[in-house]
């Protein structure tokens, strides 16, 4: 009889669980049907961001239970921080708004960067697409061909605006590895620093994803318009197994911290984040839909045909990665802090 008993406690507990899960389910269900999420995007269109924004936005809604429609929408702006602002202070905290955040932002929240009205530590990840590395470039007609070049030659590069990678690695560098990089900021957008390439006004790009490169530039990587000379991220990539890393450039282990902490962000180049207090039910199917898109062979098939890069991590794993970004150690967030305030003036 006893035995019965806790049989029958099992079983009503498990109808218990099952039915709190199913009603959960039901009333996210309930909630997507027929509303219209926003896939903000930080960029103007036609880069990686837009990219991958719009490529994320055209399949993942089939995965959200009730199937919501999915609208991009560009705003840039302060290279990132009108968007990540907007998320922070002004959408609405009820998983109908996703955002592409930019990378360098929890390290430009580290750093205590200008401009910043939001806590990365408070934006929920809902999944990232790649972790390929960023990549400073020369343009081939400069004769510039690797890292060593630029110290005994000067490179100049282009950037979108000083608060951003493609400003901070090439000074970086120049601080701690004896680059002779100027940097021309003021750029609306990449886009803009490739035409600049094109008409000689500069002579490289101070940063980029390489998966961007591949996926927006495929014909000068095969024509070898340009030459890759640092990769940034805390791995090499398989695709650039000679190109050095920018962290292994330092000549010591205190300068070699400072450019780990420069290229950690690289680990989730294009993650998706949603609003502070989105209901936890919301996040829950929000992050399992990005995983299955990830996996979604027609999503995966548009991808491959767009040279779109897809090496995906879980929200969680973001998220961790986001949070020890800005919550890496004191001393060399300090550091940092001072060179890079210091070289993009």
């Amino acid at each position: 009889m006893a035995a019965f008993t806790r049989l029958a406690g099992s079983v009503a507990a498990l109808v218990a669980v099952f039915g709190v899960n199913t009603a959960q389910a039901d009333s996210v269900a309930d909630f997507y049907r027929g509303k219209t999420i926003q896939m903000i995007i930080a960029t103007s269109p036609g880069g990686d961001y837009d990219t991958r924004g719009r490529l994320v936005a055209r399949h993942l809604g089939r995965h959200i239970p009730g199937d919501p429609a999915i609208v991009p929408q560009n705003m840039p702006g302060g290279v990132g921080l009108a968007a990540a602002n907007y998320l922070a202070g002004v959408a609405p905290r009820d998983g109908t708004v996703l955002h592409m955040l930019m990378q360098n932002m929890p390290a430009h929240q580290a750093i205590g960067g200008q401009g910043v009205k939001f806590d990365t530590r408070a934006f929920i990840f809902i999944g990232n697409t790649t972790d390929s590395p960023n990549v400073i470039n020369s343009w081939a007609a400069t004769g510039i061909r690797t890292i060593e070049d630029v110290k005994t030659r000067e490179l100049i590069v282009g950037a979108a605006g000083t608060a951003t990678a493609s400003a901070y690695y090439p000074a970086a560098l120049n601080a701690l590895a004896g680059t002779k990089f100027k940097i021309v900021t003021g750029y609306p957008g990449g886009n803009d620093v490739n035409l600049a390439m094109e008409k000689g006004e500069v002579g490289g790009r101070g940063s980029n994803s390489w998966a961007s490169w591949k996926s927006t530039r495929p014909q000068w990587l095969t024509e070898k318009k340009i030459n890759i000379l640092v990769q940034i991220g805390l791995r090499r990539h398989p695709d650039l197994p000679d190109v050095p890393l920018l962290y292994e450039l330092a000549s010591n282990e205190a300068d070699r911290e400072v450019l780990r902490f420069i290229s950690a962000d690289t680990a989730i180049s294009r993650a998706v984040v949603t609003t502070p207090d989105t209901p936890p039910e919301r996040v829950a199917a929000l992050r399992k839909a990005f995983m299955e898109t990830m996996a979604d062979p027609l999503f995966l098939a548009e991808a491959e045909k767009m040279t779109v890069d897809i090496s995906p991590s879980s929200g969680e794993e973001a998220q961790k990665i986001a949070d020890q970004i800005v919550n890496f150690p004191a001393p060399v967030v300090g550091r940092a802090k001072l060179l890079l305030e210091g070289t993009t003036k």
